[in-house]
């Protein structure tokens, strides 16, 4: 496998290492948009077989950087993997996103919850890994990921998307206990994950912590920041004499910044909604920060798009510690021409700044 990787401007950036310019990649940045993509997801037949094929994944993650000249891959896949090794039963229904089977309603189910056998009940996805790694040959890096405990457990309990995570905070609130043990098997399961994805290739792993957002003050650092704490505690450092950074990120989490950057992780992402510069001022030297830009200002035009990118830019100021990034996913009805434009301005733009 390639250790060398020609373009490692994205993983100087999260080190807060020198680099020549701000690095960009984007979140779902292998997805709806892309024609290609959805010609590849039609031949696969259904969204979770694409996951579940290392070949189309491969394919797929490759897409946006023959399109763009972004500074990252993400490997493709979904956070609910987990949740599915673990006998939930996950299915997709048309128009209605995910769902399962076997949700956690009741003591007897949350108490035989187990952790997946990795290596087994989620070997296409390492598979994944280590294709994509090697497909890539040493382009950029290949980042690895997971949904966070809370996240996935909110799935988990409300059997699918939420509008109010009534059940899932329900739970938390009348039987912390049984919250706490469905946390604890999950945490252990996504150290594991995580690690695994590591050992198959993955060169900077991210915690997408979707919906921390949703919780109070109190209840956000007991049910989801302690967890992720210990997921980031629990990771490979290092591999192969490298150094393997990490990212958390909270949607919806810019309250806690100061919290999140003591979690031990070489990176916070940030959603659009706080500015980069005052969290800049928050975080200080401890972390590198990735985001922010509203994923909505890809429907705009492409002088807008520009416009936007240099007050992300500018309000970060000098120095290297920002991987440029959107607030939060691309949208599937985003122009792929803007996308590029974005890129290139990120590129153009961000020289002066270093």
């Amino acid at each position: 496998m390639n250790f060398k990787v020609k373009n490692d401007t994205f993983l100087r950036a999260l080190l807060r290492q020198p680099t020549e310019y701000t690095p960009v990649w984007m979140m779902r940045q292998a997805g709806r948009y892309l024609p290609e993509y959805c010609a590849t997801r039609k031949r696969a037949g259904s969204f979770l077989e694409l996951c579940k094929s290392p070949d189309m994944a491969t394919e797929v993650t490759l897409q946006p950087l023959d399109r763009f000249p972004l500074d990252a891959a993400i490997l493709f896949s979904d956070i609910l993997t987990v949740p599915d090794a673990m006998g939930l039963g996950l299915y997709f229904s048309e128009g209605e996103g995910p769902k399962f089977k076997h949700p956690l309603r009741d003591e007897v189910a949350i108490k035989a919850l187990q952790v997946p056998d990795i290596g087994k009940d989620l070997k296409y996805v390492t598979d994944a890994v280590s294709q994509i790694r090697k497909a890539l040959d040493g382009r950029v890096p290949l980042i690895g990921f997971s949904g966070s405990p809370w996240t996935l457990s909110c799935y988990m309990v409300e059997g699918g998307s939420s509008d109010d995570y009534a059940k899932v905070k329900t739970l938390m609130y009348k039987e912390p206990k049984l919250m706490h043990h469905i946390l604890e098997v999950t945490t252990q399961s996504v150290i594991a994950y995580l690690n695994a994805q590591i050992e198959a290739g993955a060169q900077a792993v991210m915690i997408f912590d979707s919906w921390g957002g949703a919780l109070s003050h109190s209840a956000y650092h007991e049910f989801s920041l302690a967890y992720m704490q210990r997921i980031v505690e629990g990771l490979i450092k290092e591999k192969d004499g490298v150094r393997i950074p990490s990212v958390v990120f909270t949607k919806g989490g810019g309250l806690w910044i100061e919290s999140i950057a003591n979690t031990g992780c070489d990176a916070v992402g940030l959603d659009w909604t706080m500015d980069i510069g005052i969290a800049r001022q928050k975080v200080g030297e401890r972390v590198a920060l990735q985001g922010n830009i509203d994923p909505t200002v890809l429907f705009a035009t492409p002088d807008v798009i520009r416009v936007e990118v240099e007050k992300v830019l500018s309000s970060f100021g000098y120095g290297s510690g920002h991987v440029f990034n959107l607030g939060h996913g691309i949208s599937q009805f985003t122009n792929p021409d803007n996308a590029a434009a974005l890129v290139a301005a990120v590129h153009e733009f961000s020289k002066k700044y270093h």
